[in-house]
């Protein structure tokens, strides 16, 4: 069951990753079109990659990513890292679709620069991604927040910072 699981987890993240690093080519080809035909077809292919491809198998990875968690009981802190990056990844894809929205509007306009930032950041994370998988490495949470990890440290984190917080009753 867990090497199903993995095999789906890792085709939705090709299939995600895929798609994120080609939006922004397919963005970039709406300076050279004006309205007509061929504007609707190149309008029509970006909003298939984007709802129909790219936006499922974001959504296939992100529950079968969920589900392996539980599963291996995968808990050390690269994988938290890991989680950053992912969330990351998550908030630049709702760029996409944001960018998409407006893109195809009379007046809608995607730059060289935009290109080239949108496709610097996918592959900047998708690539930190990878490596963080692939390298493991060590991450020592005390360095970071000696105390947050001890029981009770958020409670007492929490009272530092924000003073007294109760929990509230029914």
């Amino acid at each position: 069951m867990t090497t199903l699981l993995k095999f789906i987890h890792l085709a939705a993240i090709a299939l995600w990753s895929g798609g994120l690093i080609v939006l922004p080519f397919l963005f970039w080809q709406r300076g050279t079109q004006t309205a007509g035909a061929e504007l609707d077809r190149l309008h029509r292919i970006t909003r298939m990659v984007y709802v129909e491809l790219t936006s499922p198998a974001a959504f296939v990875a992100i529950a079968s990513g969920t589900a392996l968690i539980f599963l291996q009981a995968t808990f050390v802190e690269w994988f938290s890292l890991k989680m950053v990056l992912v969330g990351i990844m998550a908030m630049l894809h709702v760029v996409a679709g944001l960018v998409l929205h407006e893109l195809f509007l009379p007046d809608g306009r995607f730059s060289r620069v935009s290109l080239i930032v949108l496709s610097a950041a996918y592959i900047v994370v998708i690539v930190a991604i990878i490596w963080i998988v692939l390298a493991k490495p060590h991450i020592d949470s005390n360095l970071i927040a000696p105390h947050l990890f001890e029981p009770g440290g958020l409670g007492r984190w929490l009272h530092h910072s924000f003073g007294e917080t109760r929990m509230p009753t029914p």
